[in-house]
């Protein structure tokens, strides 16, 4: 089965981003309810592998935390632009997260990501789009500002690719702490 760890968005914001979906030939946009952020990309997994993701992801512990999504830019250049997204605000805490699950990750086995975290949210695969369309979008778009939403748990998705794109399907749901208020209401 073929995996990958992320935040699953909000209605809200996945409302919002597709408002800015349109209008560009060459885009085929993602379906509101497969936008969401990734944060460790597993790939093709055995089910004990899968097990023994799951255990080691139950064993994270990190506090809820706001985040903001704002920008728009481009995986490629802009000859072979691949995909179009929107980025997420430098957050520690979205870093901290990251870079837990990243832990994690490799005491399953898993090889080390190379890559280096760039969070963000697909919005659009693209093919042949016409340079002068696609960095007129992006311009338009680039002030692009959400407001920040609660983050309280990370998933670990199936992906079942097929003609019509892949569809995701969550299979674990972990929860963050929450951070509790301070006791300012005592006489």
């Amino acid at each position: 089965m073929r995996l990958f760890i992320a935040l699953d968005l909000p209605a809200s914001v996945r409302d919002r981003l597709t408002m800015v979906q349109g209008g560009l030939p060459g885009a085929r946009w993602v379906a509101p309810e497969s936008l969401h952020l990734t944060l460790r990309f597993v790939g093709d997994a055995s089910h004990d592998m899968a097990e023994d993701l799951v255990a080691a992801l139950s064993r994270i512990r990190a506090n809820a935390f706001d985040l903001t999504l704002s920008g728009m830019g481009i995986f490629g250049d802009r000859r072979r632009a691949r995909m179009l997204w929107v980025g997420a605000e430098p957050s520690a805490p979205l870093r901290h997260l990251q870079a837990k699950i990243e832990q994690a990750a490799q005491s399953t086995g898993l090889d080390a990501e190379h890559r280096k975290f760039h969070p963000h949210v697909t919005i659009a695969r693209l093919k042949d789009a016409p340079k002068g369309r696609l960095e007129g979008f992006v311009a338009d778009h680039g002030g692009l500002y959400l407001p920040p939403f609660t983050v309280d748990g990370f998933t670990l998705f199936r992906s079942h690719l097929g003609s019509e794109g892949a569809r995701y399907e969550p299979l674990v749901e972990f929860e963050l702490d929450r951070l509790q208020e301070s006791a300012s209401t005592m006489p």
